[in-house]
């Protein structure tokens, strides 16, 4: 009897964001750190994956190998594959048509988005599940108690922290120093009453804190 749970591979060397937030959305995730290792799990008989999330720039073995080494296989050469790459060329896009790519996002991306790409592919995919319930207001994770209301400056902080910014990278774009980033950060786990960033940008999402 097929899951009603969707397994999504992600092989990025950098998978830590997604990895915490996809369970939360109901699926089933495991992680490779470049290609080679993503391929070894892809063809590891005893697992079976619905779709795989695949970043273009790794060590050892890029995205668009990878991509033609999971088309190249017959065992799971269908599995529907979404390129994450940070170049928005269009001869890009072209190439990775050609080795077989059925969808990309570009980084840096708001998870909603990427979310609506999984679903409507996974459907298009024939893939058949149980529809996962949204997360709610009372997500596992908080806290009891209010929350408090955010500042512009925390909302603009982590808004830029849903696009996977580091703290160093808003506090670039923000004109601060990097400790004043990590103080909002602090503050903003402390009023939403979250333990993580993560926690943080999928409750602010959820309440529409932020865009």
């Amino acid at each position: 009897m097929p899951s009603s749970i969707a397994k999504i591979l992600i092989i990025d060397d950098k998978p830590k964001f997604l990895a915490d937030a996809l369970p939360l959305y109901g699926y089933e995730v495991d992680t490779a750190t470049d290609g080679m290792q993503g391929i070894k799990k892809l063809t590891n008989a005893k697992t079976s994956f619905d779709m795989v999330l695949l970043d273009v720039m790794m060590p050892n073995m890029d995205g668009w190998e990878t991509l033609k080494a999971i088309r190249q296989n017959k065992r799971f050469s269908e599995v529907p594959v979404i390129m994450i790459t940070a170049l928005n060329e269009e001869q890009k896009e072209i190439s990775g048509l050609k080795f077989g790519a059925d969808d990309y996002i570009v980084k840096p991306f708001i998870l909603p988005n990427l979310l609506a790409r999984m679903e409507a592919l996974l459907r298009r995919s024939g893939w058949k599940k149980k529809t996962a319930p949204a997360p709610s207001k009372d997500l596992k994770f908080m806290k009891e108690g209010e929350i408090e209301p955010l500042s512009s400056r925390e909302r603009e902080v982590l808004k830029y922290a849903a696009l996977g910014d580091s703290n160093s990278k808003i506090a670039e774009k923000l004109y601060v120093r990097e400790v004043t980033i990590k103080t909002h950060m602090n503050t903003i786990f402390k009023k939403l009453k979250v333990n993580s960033r993560t926690q943080a940008v999928l409750l602010a999402m959820q309440m529409r804190l932020i865009d």
